[in-house]
């Protein structure tokens, strides 16, 4: 392995928010979706010869930005983005509320499929819209999505807007292309613009592919919207950088509207030369990534099978989310993770989180080093043992 993803990097003091947020320096936190490992030894050394520079003002992104971006996702995705479609902005999270600004009025629904990254409900309801859930069918550890269910609420003129989750976060799904043009025709016959959220795009594992929603047809990309970031993979969701796809250019006047309204149109340098360098540079780094989160799944699975034998695994596609199926215990998600927290200092995510679709489910991130998976296995079994 050429990198050493297995070293135990000290989190105290760096104001890392997943570690300093837990101010008992005996809590393992195994909750917010980002990773315990360096970044890809590019961009640290894009970032470093970015501060040695020594002036930090206001940055204007350069065409290079662009072509990065471009570059990778037509070389690792087969999908041709043109200059002009994107956005930047600082997240995917204000990109989602930016969209939803530029393509709804107050008032209006927004379906999502649940359950579902908790930011969407806050998204959709700081924008004064109306959630509506098309929950997705669970059986066999792994869910699909209930297409009956989506037509019938698509079919409300008040639908505007389907909230993709692709691939899916906390389900572990990477939709097939067939089942996103399900969607995508469904959509279409409803007039409901699709805005997907692929932040998690690169994070796939063997045997299953990302397919860009917008990348189907001509009729799904101008109607859709696509939210990406290199945060997830590269670990940079603090230098905060993410970009819109847009390929309508009405669309993307409104949209441009909305970043402005909401204050979130200038990025940091920092960010700007990170992306670059994880685009052009990061790719060896990002497979070895994988396969070791591949491991970090497959070791967790078998500490289920022998020690935690009553509590369902759902099947991981794509992302380093787990999501864990605790019915057997007859308490709310909230309760069960209050409990790992409190008996043995493990902090997962409660699945309440994401949706009523969510209860009786923890999440678990475990893109760690092996040996800080292993001691939250370790209080899983402690807390959880019946």
């Amino acid at each position: 392995m050429k990198y050493n993803f297995d070293e135990i990097i000290p989190r105290r003091g760096t104001n890392s928010y997943k570690w300093d947020m837990a101010e008992d320096h005996d809590i393992l936190p195994m909750w917010v979706a980002d990773m315990d490992f360096r970044t890809a030894p590019a961009v640290i050394e894009a970032l470093r010869k970015r501060v040695e520079h020594g002036i930090f003002g206001y940055t204007k992104v350069p065409p290079a930005y662009y072509d990065a971006i471009g570059n990778w996702f037509r070389r690792r995705h087969g999908w041709k983005i043109e200059k002009e479609w994107i956005i930047y902005t600082t997240g995917v999270v204000p990109a989602l509320s930016a969209v939803i600004k530029a393509l709804t009025v107050p008032g209006d629904r927004i379906l999502v499929q649940t359950p579902v990254y908790n930011c969407f409900f806050s998204s959709i309801r700081n924008n004064g819209c109306e959630i509506i859930a098309n929950p997705l069918i669970y059986a066999n550890e792994t869910y699909r999505i209930d297409f009956e269910d989506l037509e019938r609420k698509a079919a409300d003129p008040k639908v505007k807007l389907l909230l993709l989750c692709n691939p899916h976060n906390p389900a572990g799904r990477v939709w097939t292309r067939q089942e996103l043009t399900r969607i995508g025709e469904i959509c279409l016959r409803h007039h409901v613009w699709v805005v997907a959220d692929e932040i998690h795009c690169e994070l796939v594992f063997p045997g299953h592919t990302y397919t860009p929603f917008a990348s189907i047809s001509e009729e799904f990309l101008m109607h859709s919207v696509t939210c990406t970031s290199p945060s997830k993979a590269f670990n940079l969701a603090g230098l905060q950088i993410a970009n819109i796809f847009s390929a309508d250019a009405d669309v993307r006047a409104k949209i441009d509207k909305a970043i402005n309204i909401n204050e979130v149109c200038d990025v940091n340098p920092f960010g700007v030369e990170a992306l670059m360098a994880a685009y052009n540079e990061g790719g060896e780094w990002l497979e070895e990534l994988k396969r070791y989160l591949l491991d970090n799944y497959d070791y967790l699975k078998m500490y289920f099978k022998a020690h935690l034998p009553q509590y369902p695994v759902t099947a991981l596609e794509g992302t380093y989310l787990v999501w864990v199926n605790c019915s057997v215990l007859k308490q709310s998600s909230q309760d069960i993770a209050h409990a790992l927290l409190d008996k043995e200092k493990l902090w997962v995510n409660e699945g309440s989180l994401y949706g009523e679709a969510g209860e009786n489910f923890i999440r678990i991130n475990i893109a760690c080093p092996r040996k800080t998976l292993a001691d939250g296995l370790e209080r899983l079994k402690l807390a959880l043992t019946i």
